[in-house]
């Protein structure tokens, strides 16, 4: 067992600065890696405590995920992807499972949006009809009224063209029983007579996307014609008779659906059924702790390695010493390995601390973002904070065995001149890998050109990687590279400037050690920052370009269905399109690399000739004249990566799970700030919750005369509101870049920090020759512009090779970088290097004055 000996302790307490550097970036290794690990946990274990199905012990619903094959035999793999929308099911099972045994009833169970009628301009009022106050509100049988604890307070169950109101809607609206209330539901607007008031159960609340709070209540029979889904449920209830355990009614239940298509719940999946946000947030939280995170973990162990071994490293004359004297290799093995055993754990159990928080954090924007459920818990255990504290101390260890290789296997006669003297060229495997790295990247630029959308993505990731670890294995020879090329300006700026070119070219391994953190804060934050403005970017001029319409109608709760032929009565209008918004799933890639690619879909009103006169897609094969039933346009970008062009049938998945083959009759280039998909509205209809448009465009007519239908803009307005929209959408990624860059950021600072005060000795000999302490500050002042450009170059290099092929494969066109934020990016590298060396510098010249 290794013990820190008396030897490892007093190095610590000697050489407090090195082990101060080693303690922070372990520390703050630990925190990234603790932070993404308790994300990845909640992940894999979040889950929604039924709240609507409290009281139902078994709940029947269909699968909520399609899924992708890749693979047979051993190797076969299944990856599920939440559908877009809810899947439904038969409707008519609700007789099957009453009848299993144990089930004391089964309802069928209904929730979908009705919204506040738009009364017609000039229409006359009628005694008693009152239009509902509000926007959205949430509708369902009324039969759920028997496990959610919902009673009547006045009136009577409501009969076919009944309806029940929730009691504060109900005095909202100044309603009582008898009273006739306007609604808008996918049926079209419509009078109910309104047979009963109800107060809300616990397990009835609001879930309409955009309500407003009230709740309505039809038949069980009317209901699913109302949704927009005849013959369809979102789940079946079943309820057990006394005495009935629930695993055994489940059991009873599944055999009686065998065969059916649905799934039975229990326990917390019951709440699932209910929050289909789940499944994304799930998604959501699996990407950040482990796909980034993995990313994280790579790039901030990598750096706390580069760190150790810069401490070792400058500890090589102390070795040399010890060698000269007779210790032993294993002794100053032992003596390295010691050291990470009082350094590592300690920073790593402290790291742990603001690794909590951050997750806490993280997790708690997340959800005011609505990227998870309320309802879903952050999960914090013992093993990320273990795997931490556990892959700190191996980084520290490993990094030291290398570091520590050479000084222990060294002749002892030779250790005190090689110390003495930097090595200039590094070992031939960690050249040979260095040269791997660069040729592989290279290798996955050409890739990444040739791809497109998620491949290309994926391959530009790669790209990253292996540039930055070709960096830090060839890191010596791009110092000395950097130090003559960036040292040939400064050859003319004066004695310091010179000095501080020769200081560079000698010590370039100190150089490298400097430079390569701000490579990897440049090159991360860049390629996550640009890949977005990019795409907002593109997205913005698309979109621009592409709505040729007059007006653009919208409203939060949703256009009536038949908002575009009361649009087309309007004075002098010449067309009106409504547009469904939506996603669909589509199979792309082959062989091992096929995924399920989520595609913006908008459903619209009328033809495709009538499309073309409000909307200008950019047609670049076929015709949008044949688009309608069965007949769909594509983008570019997603006929590329399904491998799919016009006359083919693209395979594709409804955003209930339907399986569909439509034709492609068009292949157009504006699908990044329009819609991947274009079809008709139709076709959509009976696939999605909310069947409620989202737009209308309007060509002709007056801006006047269509306010009655919701909020109206012109083309230019639409643009900008969805130009906000999507820059607040890039959220997550901007934060995984400040966590990155971040992190980056300080590892530089420290290594920095660690290089300067490691250089006391040779700053006070600078003084002792004659220098002025001015005259050292502007030396290392010029040594810091020198690494600050060398890294803000290669950084930006290495973002330029990663996002130009990933843009170009995405969505045809260059990067976009707004050169005030990329200034802003070099200043702060700029200035956090000026900042890391001055201050540490003017504390060591101290003594000297």
């Amino acid at each position: 067992m290794i013990l820190p000996n008396g030897l490892a302790r007093a190095a610590v307490r000697f050489r407090p600065a090195s082990f101060a550097g080693t303690f922070v970036a372990l520390m703050m290794a630990a925190l990234i890696v603790t932070a993404c690990g308790i994300l990845l946990e909640t992940g894999l274990r979040a889950s929604v405590p039924p709240e609507r199905y409290a009281k139902v012990p078994v709940v029947a619903a269909a699968d909520q995920y399609e899924y992708v094959v890749t693979g047979s035999g051993e190797d076969r793999e299944e990856e599920a992807v939440p559908l877009p929308d809810t899947a439904r099911v038969d409707a008519g099972l609700v007789a099957e499972a009453a009848e299993a045994s144990g089930a004391a009833t089964a309802v069928a169970d209904f929730t979908f949006p009705v919204r506040a009628a738009h009364a017609d301009a000039g229409a006359p009022p009628r005694d008693r009809d009152v239009p509902v106050p509000g926007g959205v509100l949430t509708a369902h049988g009324w039969g759920s009224h028997t496990f959610t604890g919902t009673a009547l307070t006045t009136g009577s169950a409501p009969h076919r063209g009944d309806v029940v109101l929730d009691a504060g809607t109900a005095e909202a609206a100044r309603v009582t029983v008898g009273d006739t209330v306007a609604l808008e539901t996918l049926a079209g607007q419509r009078e109910f007579h309104v047979s009963g008031v109800a107060e809300a159960g616990p397990g009835d609340t609001a879930r309409s996307a955009g309500s407003t709070g009230g709740i309505v209540w039809f038949t069980d029979t009317q209901a699913p014609a109302l949704a927009g889904h005849p013959g369809k449920a979102d789940a079946i209830a079943v309820l057990a008779k006394h005495g009935t355990a629930a695993d055994a009614l489940a059991d009873s239940v599944e055999k009686a659906l065998a065969g059916s298509g649905a799934q039975v719940h229990l326990g917390d999946d019951r709440g699932a059924i209910e929050d289909p946000g789940l499944g994304y947030a799930k998604d959501t939280l699996f990407g950040i702790g482990g796909s980034f995170g993995g990313i994280a973990a790579i790039v901030a162990v990598f750096t706390a390695a580069g760190t150790v071994a810069l401490s070792v490293s400058q500890r090589a004359r102390e070795f040399a010493l010890l060698r000269a004297v007779g210790a032993t290799p294993r002794q100053i093995r032992r003596a390295v390995a010691s050291e990470a055993l009082l350094v590592a754990p300690l920073a790593g159990i402290i790291g742990c601390l603001p690794g909590i928080a951050l997750a806490h954090w993280w997790f708690g924007q997340l959800q005011d973002r609505g990227a998870v459920p309320e309802a879903v818990r952050l999960h914090v255990s013992g093993f990320p904070l273990l795997a931490a504290v556990g892959i700190g101390l191996l980084t520290a260890l490993g990094a030291g065995w290398m570091a520590g290789r050479r000084p222990a296997r060294i002749k002892p006669g030779q250790a005190l001149s090689e110390a003495s003297v930097e090595r200039l060229r590094p070992g031939v495997i960690r050249t040979v890998l260095g040269v791997g790295a660069l040729v592989g990247g290279a290798i996955l630029i050409g890739v990444s050109a040739n791809a497109a959308g998620d491949d290309a993505a994926g391959a530009a990731l790669g790209v990253v990687m292996l540039f930055m670890l070709a960096v830090a294995l060839l890191g010596p020879l791009l110092a000395r590279l950097c130090a003559g090329l960036f040292g040939l300006p400064l050859r003319g700026a004066g004695p310091a400037a010179e000095l501080a070119a020769a200081n560079s070219r000698t010590h370039a391994r100190r150089l490298a050690s400097a430079i390569t953190p701000i490579v990897l804060a440049m090159a991360f934050a860049s390629t996550l920052v640009f890949m977005h403005t990019s795409e907002n970017h593109i997205a913005d001029k698309q979109l621009r370009a592409g709505i040729t319409a007059a007006h653009v109608v919208t409203d939060p709760a949703g256009l009536p269905v038949d908002t575009a032929v009361r649009a087309a009565r309007a004075p002098g209008v010449d067309t009106a399109v409504s547009l469904l918004r939506t996603q669909v799933l589509v199979p792309v890639g082959s062989g091992e690399f096929k995924a399920l690619q989520g595609a913006a879909t908008q459903g619209i009103t009328g033809s495709g000739a009538e499309l073309a006169r409000v909307q200008d897609l950019d047609v670049r094969e076929g015709s949008l004249d044949r688009l309608g039933n069965g007949r769909i346009a594509i983008d570019t970008t997603l006929a590329t990566s399904a491998h799919a062009e016009v006359g083919d049938r693209l395979p594709l998945y409804l955003p209930d799970g339907t399986e569909a083959g439509p034709e492609i009759v068009a292949v157009y280039g504006r699908g990044l700030g329009l819609a991947t998909v274009t079809m008709d509205r139709a076709s959509l209809a009976g696939h999605v919750t909310s069947g409620f448009d989202s737009t209308l465009l309007v060509r002709g007519g007056s801006a006047k005369s269509l306010t009655a239908l919701g909020m109206v803009t012109d083309a230019s307005g639409y643009a900008t509101e969805q130009s906000l929209d999507a820059k607040l959408g890039a959220w997550s990624n901007y934060m995984m870049a400040a966590v990155l860059g971040g992190f980056a950021a300080i590892a530089a600072l420290n290594t920095l920090v660690m290089t300067v005060l490691d250089r006391r000795g040779e700053l006070g000999t600078l003084r002792l020759v004659g220098a002025t302490r001015r005259q050292v500050l502007r030396m290392l002042r010029w040594e810091s512009l020198l690494v600050s450009a060398a890294g803000v170059v290669l950084g930006s290099a290495i973002a330029a090779a990663t996002l130009t092929p990933m843009m170009r494969g995405m969505t045809g066109e260059a990067p976009y970088v707004p050169p005030l934020l990329y200034g802003s990016f070099a200043a702060a590298a700029g200035g956090l290097a000026l900042l890391a060396v001055t201050l540490p510098a003017r504390a060591a010249l101290r003594r000297w004055s």
